[in-house]
């Protein structure tokens, strides 16, 4: 969080974080097109040849007032493919809250262990205590067949009290839920 008295604003910043396809750019466009543009800045998306994320993406979104102050909420993605585990670290330092997208397909269940292991081992590095650290989790791609079933997802990935959410971000499903959750959540610690 970052105040800057003389413009009477308040920044905040939320990371999506997870696995390499796991919809964290998709949840970012959905609620790009969704928004109003005067609430909301461009979508920066810094891609690969073959449209995959290559340092993050970002929007910004102007919503409100928190005590006095206009919020605006810095929306991130990390890469995630393996290659750029240094990034990750990189965009999640300063941040607020975390949105963990995970994929839902049973195929996919190592991805998401490993990478909520390199989440917790960044949040580390960064100082952070990963329990204490605010975090929503959210179950992508719960239209696809061969998906793990909500509970086996929550006992591998999940820790008490954490906001969780099944989405189909392709379609929208659950993606403004979940930010509002996360939204939510980083305005109560402030």
């Amino acid at each position: 969080m970052f105040i800057n008295w003389k413009m009477r604003e308040i920044n905040l910043k939320i990371v999506y974080y997870g696995p390499a396809l796991s919809g964290k750019t998709t949840n970012l466009e959905h609620i790009h097109a969704r928004t109003k543009p005067a609430l909301r800045g461009e979508l920066i998306s810094l891609k690969t040849r073959g449209d995959r994320t290559l340092y993050f993406d970002f929007m910004q979104l102007e919503l409100g007032r928190i005590k006095g102050l206009k919020p605006k909420f810095n929306l991130y993605t990390v890469p995630g493919q393996p290659c750029y585990v240094a990034s990750r670290r990189l965009v999640l330092q300063g941040a607020d809250a975390v949105v963990y997208v995970a994929d839902s397909q049973l195929n996919r269940l190592k991805a998401n262990i490993e990478t909520m292991r390199n989440l917790k081992s960044n949040l580390r590095a960064l100082g952070v205590n990963p329990g204490e650290f605010p975090l929503i989790l959210q179950y992508n791609k719960r239209d696809l067949p061969s998906i793990a079933p909500v509970a086996l997802l929550r006992m591998q990935l999940a820790r008490d009290g954490a906001p969780q959410f099944q989405s189909v971000a392709t379609e929208g499903v659950g993606v403004v839920e979940t930010l509002k959750a996360a939204i939510n959540l980083v305005v109560s610690r402030t």
